[in-house]
């Protein structure tokens, strides 16, 4: 009688749950994992490179394109080190319009990892009602920036424009009668704030369907219980942070444990699992999603009630199309900040955010001149999927796919 050989496995990159960019070399021993030998860098960015070559003020767009779920957050990490370089104040309001959208975009991240994540595991309908939210919020990035998907919104000492007074409204259509577009226009007719607190009004009623889907699912449950268990301690030693780190019981949230911006000021709470399954991670971030709403509720309450500059004046902001215009001083600055932009002093700064990953950090190395002589990006992900091997290691074929998920890996970041 022939005995099974190990068998090795080339489970990507074209593989859909592989996101296209990932080779993962599996030796299976039948259907059990033996061994995960992830192969990274078949979309590397060079990010870290290119910025070598760009003006400070000129390399925040290529932040957008590192993870690109979570564009604003990356963003806010390196702005938040230019700032702490240049020691700038930067406006409250601007600091609680950052605040609301990075808590925006961590609803976008987790709206398209639960989708993403069931659809890998066989669940299509999640996909589809994620997305219908996911549009909204968009529709939020695209008001304020011109763009939905690589905002360029935040600005070294604040952001490029104050919150918009309408929001775009839908157009009558031979796909949309007018009683349609009257029903869609309901939520627009008034300011972006009016439009996000209508979003926050309705969203924790979508989250419960979100739920009533899937937590009580068996089938879901058979595939996310047990699987890629990771212990406090190894969840600790390798790395870990965000979701995954909390979904071991860790209550580790640099939101909490070094307050940014105007989270100090923000009443929310940080869920954690007790199992470090896939299932425990799944729950911490639909309650994530609950929390953000909350917090983003209290940045529009504010955010009506006080106005103010949205950008640090000085040599470091973009002078207004009036000023430009008619002041000679202005014309010079504008045209200096997009031609040579500006000098950080000598030194060496580190600046994290809680990334809906995890810790996205900035190490910025200045020399003195107007570009980085060395930036490093934290990027959560790549811990993360290090610890790839370990997590599969006895688990079946089927379960790398719902490992890949839970660890909500995006390869901008990751082959930076």
């Amino acid at each position: 009688m022939n005995k099974i050989k190990d068998l090795q496995l080339n489970f990507g990159p074209q593989h859909p749950a592989a996101h296209g960019v990932l080779r993962l070399i599996l030796e299976m021993d039948g259907e059990v994992i033996r061994k995960a030998d992830p192969h990274i860098g078949l979309l590397h960015r060079g990010t870290e490179k290119l910025v070598e070559s760009k003006p400070y003020n000129q390399n925040i767009a290529y932040m957008d394109r590192l993870d690109y779920v979570s564009m604003l957050s990356n963003e806010h990490a390196y702005v938040m080190a230019v700032e702490k370089m240049l020691n700038l104040k930067v406006p409250i309001r601007a600091q609680y319009i950052r605040v609301m959208f990075d808590e925006i975009t961590r609803i976008l991240n987790h709206l398209l990892w639960i989708g993403a994540h069931a659809l890998d595991v066989g669940a299509m309908s999640m996909f589809l009602y994620a997305f219908a939210e996911r549009e909204d919020l968009m529709d939020c990035y695209e008001a304020v920036s011109g763009a939905r998907l690589h905002a360029h919104y935040y600005r070294v000492g604040g952001v490029s424009a104050d919150l918009p007074n309408f929001m775009p409204q839908y157009q009558e259509s031979r796909f949309k009668t007018k009683k349609d577009i009257k029903s869609l226009n309901e939520a627009r007719t008034g300011t972006l704030l009016d439009f996000i607190e209508d979003f926050t009004n309705r969203f924790i009623g979508k989250v419960d369907n979100y739920e009533t889907l899937l937590s009580d699912n068996r089938i879901w449950k058979q595939r996310t219980v047990d699987i890629g268990v990771v212990s406090p301690a190894r969840a600790y030693a390798m790395g870990f942070t965000g979701p995954m780190l909390r979904g071991s019981g860790i209550q580790w949230d640099l939101r909490r444990k070094q307050p940014y911006a105007v989270y100090d000021k923000m009443d929310f709470d940080i869920p954690v699992g007790k199992n470090g399954d896939s299932y425990d991670r799944y729950l911490i971030r639909m309650q994530e999603m609950r929390e953000s709403n909350k917090i983003i509720k209290q940045c529009v309450s504010w955010l009506r009630e006080n106005e103010g500059a949205v950008i640090a004046d000085g040599k470091y902001s973009v002078p207004s199309r009036d000023d430009m215009k008619e002041n000679m001083e202005s014309l010079i600055q504008h045209f200096k900040l997009a031609t040579e932009g500006y000098c950080l002093p000598k030194g060496e700064v580190y600046v994290a955010v809680e990334h809906p990953k995890g810790e996205f950090g900035i190490y910025l190395n200045s020399d003195g001149a107007n570009k980085p002589y060395r930036l490093k990006i934290r990027a959560p992900g790549f811990a993360h999927i290090s610890a790839l091997e370990e997590m599969a290691k006895g688990h079946m074929l089927a379960d790398v796919v719902a490992i890949i998920g839970t660890q909500d890996i995006v390869f901008g970041e990751i082959d930076r």
